[in-house]
């Protein structure tokens, strides 16, 4: 029987799981970890993916079903698609682990819905607002690369809504 306190427990857990692509940061971070409940003895751990293309979300849900039944659980993961996920979702302690990894974080949601609109970008090093688009498409799908006219230094801007 799942008791609160196991409940607790598989929620820690699943929010433990790093992003398979951005890797400093936790499904929890992201806030692509929508609920983690029970039902007839089953862990059920709901996840919005960042967007429905995101070629990770395949594993990230088998790492949190990992964990989960690592753990001792009998889990099962639900992809949940509405509402969509928003940037407004990611964690102000995701915010910082973004910048601090050299990362540009997104502006909030609502602030730019086309996708080529002109975006103020700061740098995430200096903070400088004098910044140029390299490409729309960084390292992964769901960033574009930029750079620094101030401190010369090239940089990922998290772009996802």
């Amino acid at each position: 029987m799942v008791t609160d306190i196991n409940l607790a427990k598989a929620r820690r857990i699943a929010a433990e799981v790093a992003d398979p692509e951005l890797p400093f940061l936790t499904v929890e971070d992201l806030g692509i970890l929508r609920e983690v409940s029970v039902e007839d003895d089953v862990i059920i751990a709901r996840l919005t993916p960042t967007y429905s293309g995101c070629p990770a979300v395949s594993v990230i849900e088998k790492d949190v079903l990992n964990a989960l039944t690592q753990a001792g659980f009998n889990a099962r993961v639900v992809r949940s698609d509405m509402p969509p996920w928003t940037t407004s979702w990611i964690t102000p302690e995701g915010i910082a682990k973004l910048q601090s990894n050299g990362i540009s974080p997104p502006e909030p949601a609502g602030m730019s819905d086309a996708l080529f609109a002109t975006r103020v970008v700061a740098c995430p090093r200096c903070q400088s607002e004098d910044t140029e688009k390299v490409s729309e498409f960084g390292s992964t799908p769901c960033k574009a690369q930029y750079r620094c006219n101030t401190c010369k230094e090239p940089f990922d801007h998290f772009k996802c809504h």
